[in-house]
């Protein structure tokens, strides 16, 4: 008969299926079949397999049918589509565009020596210059506002209205299709088709270039609000050839992002999702998929054992009550950072959930009951018993020293930020003071718990389980500190955390657990087999 399935294996068996079928997905995404008709029928050529001479053509326009009219801000007389260039231009703005209007850009692939609209065979995308995001309040200087007025001379009204704004994207990326590969009418790919063009060439089907504006490389950082006052702005073009599979690959993932947007997620949000892809080669994007993977499981297996653990914990012997409530207060104070600095769901959400979870801890480690009485909540806290008033002791005194260092240090950076460093508000100076003492000097909050195992000569009451997952994501951390650009805090506080959890299991070895046995805290981890007993 079949034994009973653990629900970690079973977890881990929905995840490697998960792997595999992605896996699956992305040959399919990358691979294209090529035509291999011994007669040709089914064939479609490339245009550019007869090296025509042709013109990169790039206008401005109100209208994305150049309804009113358009003007020339580029062309590449000389195009070819194997040579890279990149190109800064200034483009001059109408006026509906300067009051909060839009702009379009209209690129044309076309014949050398004629208009667009004179050449049949021409190919031509559209691509919006403007969008809208509410501005970014402006950052002052808390106790020294004598600056103020100057900046509002430079940089216009200091009143930001909550409403989006028209903000110009000054960088157009193009790509077309270097590659002459000849196309299978019956496996023609869907998400190539939309941007297909073909015409008959005598018994011959032909594709013209695949042309393709990549919305990926636009990202916020290179958004510049448009202001009544502004007559023009720069645009930098760039351009690269492209291959099949990797373009095939973004269309996907523009699709992907502009799903999201559909679904309420702004420009800001989509942008967390953008800087992934910007700038990286295939094989890195793989594996950081795969690295991605791996955290998202072993960050599911960690919150289920450390739920477990703390859902059947009765005493809160041999724990340090401390840095349970110090972690409760990183949580929340991270949480609000995320929250003032407008961050992406995909981070705030998570992290909304974690300090709902260590609220939760802190009312189990510290025995607190809530009655209602008349509306009004009313706090009991549990008694402690001998041994874990001796727990308690110890725990005071680890934080007694660690006052010494950490007080001062927050205090003085502090103070430092407030006299040299900009912010929105009181309240961003406040969360940002905190949360960089979390970053900077969080770790000293793990190290009370170092101090009572060292204390109990034991590591019994820990969550061992919970903790090698989180073990495990903090070495997968230090790999996405390299791949994903993130605040040098941050960076700093994934290796910081590499050091205590060295340090844990060391006392892990020094302090050996036997697994068959009561231990001190009247827990036993592995139960004996059940079975009949026989004599000898």
């Amino acid at each position: 008969m079949f034994q009973k399935t653990s629900f970690t294996t079973l977890i881990v068996g929905v995840f490697v299926v998960y792997v595999l079928h992605t896996c699956w997905v992305m040959y399919g995404i990358v691979y294209t079949k090529p035509c291999d008709s011994p007669r040709g029928d089914n064939c479609i050529t490339p245009f550019l397999a007869g090296k025509p001479k042709l013109q990169l053509s790039v206008y401005s326009a109100l209208r994305p049918n150049a309804d009113g009219g358009h003007t020339l801000i580029h062309k590449e007389e000389s195009f070819d589509v194997s040579t890279r260039f990149e190109r800064t231009v200034n483009v001059s703005l109408p006026k509906k565009t300067r009051n909060n209007g839009t702009l379009y850009a209209l690129i044309f692939v076309h014949q050398a020596g004629v208009t667009p609209w004179q050449d049949p065979r021409q190919v031509h995308l559209v691509a919006q210059l403007t969008t809208y995001m509410v501005p970014k309040p402006p950052e002052i200087s808390l106790i020294g506002q004598k600056e103020e007025p100057q900046q509002q001379k430079q940089h216009g009204p200091s009143s930001v209205s909550d409403n989006p704004v028209s903000h110009w994207r000054s960088r157009l990326t193009l790509n077309v299709v270097s590659d002459h590969f000849v196309f299978d009418r019956e496996y023609l790919p869907s998400d190539v088709h939309r941007y297909l063009t073909v015409f008959q060439n005598g018994r011959k089907m032909v594709y013209l270039p695949l042309l393709f504006v990549d919305e990926l490389s636009n990202r916020v950082k290179d958004l510049v609000e448009i202001h009544s006052t502004t007559k023009e702005l720069p645009l930098t073009i760039s351009y690269d050839s492209i291959s099949l599979g990797r373009l095939r690959f973004w269309i996907h993932m523009q699709d992907a992002v502009y799903s999201l947007q559909q679904f309420g997620f702004t420009e800001k949000d989509a942008d967390e999702i953008k800087g992934i892809f910007v700038d990286t080669n295939l094989y890195f994007l793989a594996l950081t998929f795969f690295v991605a993977a791996f955290h998202l499981l072993f960050d599911f297996l960690a919150f289920k054992n450390d739920i477990s653990f703390w859902k059947q914990k009765k005493s809160m012997v041999g724990m340090s009550s401390k840095a349970v409530l110090w972690r409760c207060f990183s949580t929340i104070v991270i949480f609000l950072y995320l929250f003032d600095e407008q961050t992406s769901l995909l981070v705030l959400i998570p992290a909304g959930i974690g300090s709902i979870i260590e609220v939760w801890k802190v009312k189990k480690a510290f025995k607190i009951q809530v009655f209602w009485k008349g509306g009004k909540p009313t706090f009991l806290f549990g008694k402690l018993d001998e041994s874990e008033r001796r727990t308690e002791e110890y725990d005071t005194l680890a934080m007694k020293y660690l006052s010494y260092l950490l007080y001062p240090l927050c205090i003085g950076g502090a103070v430092y930020a407030l006299i040299f460093l900009r912010y929105k508000s009181w309240y961003s100076w406040l969360i940002n003071s905190l949360v960089n003492g979390v970053y900077a000097f969080g770790f000293l909050f793990m190290l009370p718990q170092l101090f009572v195992n060292y204390k109990l000569k034991s590591v019994a009451h820990l969550p061992w389980k919970a903790f090698m997952y989180k073990a495990f994501n903090t070495f997968i951390d230090d790999v996405f500190a390299f791949i994903i650009t993130m605040p040098t805090s941050h960076r700093l506080a994934c290796f910081r955390d590499d050091v205590v959890f060295l340090i844990y299991l060391y006392q892990r070895w020094l302090y050996p657990v036997d697994k068959t046995r009561v231990n001190e805290y009247g827990v036993s981890y592995d139960e004996p087999p059940k079975g009949k007993s026989h004599k000898d």
